[in-house]
């Protein structure tokens, strides 16, 4: 375990606030990780998979890097244009 991995189970464990958000913001992450991941398995840059949605580089960068409030519509488009389909599962 990384000395990263140790403080955060710590300060999780110290401070549930911190616990809370920090759950959150690894979930929202990981959405940002997994499309960029799709993104790339299929082949496409940013700029080429933003021509498909009809929308600007940035606004696929803002995804990638900041998946808080997407909208589940907007995910089944990116999921679509990609080749892909969205799943959802509740934990």
């Amino acid at each position: 375990m990384s000395d990263l991995e140790k403080y955060i189970n710590e300060r999780k464990k110290r401070d549930k606030k911190f616990s809370g958000r920090f759950e959150e913001g690894y979930e929202q992450f990981k959405i940002g990780v997994m499309l960029r991941q799709a993104r790339q398995a299929a082949g496409l840059t940013q700029e080429e998979l933003a021509l498909q949605l009809k929308t600007k580089k940035t606004a696929i960068s803002r995804i990638e890097n900041h998946a808080e409030d997407i909208k589940l519509s907007t995910l089944e488009r990116v999921a679509a244009a990609l080749g892909k389909r969205l799943q959802i599962s509740i934990a």
